[in-house]
């Protein structure tokens, strides 16, 4: 049984024992190392974040986008017919975000690597804001269902 002093050990000190090539004496052979793993999702979350706050702050679309996405959550308690359709609708406003935040990766990256007009980028460039305009009728195409489902319309 893991006691609450090695649970505390396994994550305050997961920095020191990932590079200090110690065992972990709590857990068995072959069992997975929590300790690390919780420090991994949390720096992950942190990146996350990080990435969410500069897009919404220096990017106007994900700053609209985002402003869509919490309009929605407000919005969809009242026009979404179901609980399942809310959760068709916020997600979809979620992919729509997450498209845009992959075709703003590659607009930036695009722009790191030449600042020149170039052909082959400007397709490149193109193909992202392709993606983008799927996704918008996608959340498009989900929230008119709901709203005409919603007041009787089919």
């Amino acid at each position: 049984m893991l006691s609450w002093s090695r649970l505390i050990l396994a994550f305050d000190g997961a920095r020191a024992l990932a590079s200090a090539n110690v065992e972990w004496i709590a857990f068995p052979a072959g069992h997975p190392k929590i300790g690390l793993t919780v420090k991994r999702l949390f720096s992950a979350t942190l990146n996350s974040l990080r990435g969410l706050d500069y897009g919404i702050r220096h990017e106007a679309a994900l700053r609209g986008e985002a402003i869509l996405l919490v309009v929605g959550v407000l919005l969809g308690f009242a026009v979404a017919p179901s609980v399942a359709w809310y959760v068709a609708m916020i997600g979809s406003l979620l992919v729509l975000l997450a498209v845009e935040l992959l075709n703003t990766a590659v607009e930036k990256f695009a722009d790191y690597v030449t600042r020149e007009r170039h052909v082959e980028i400007r397709k490149i460039k193109d193909f992202g804001s392709a993606a983008v305009f799927c996704a918008l009728c996608l959340t498009g195409l989900v929230w008119l269902a709901a709203i005409a489902l919603r007041f009787g319309i089919f």
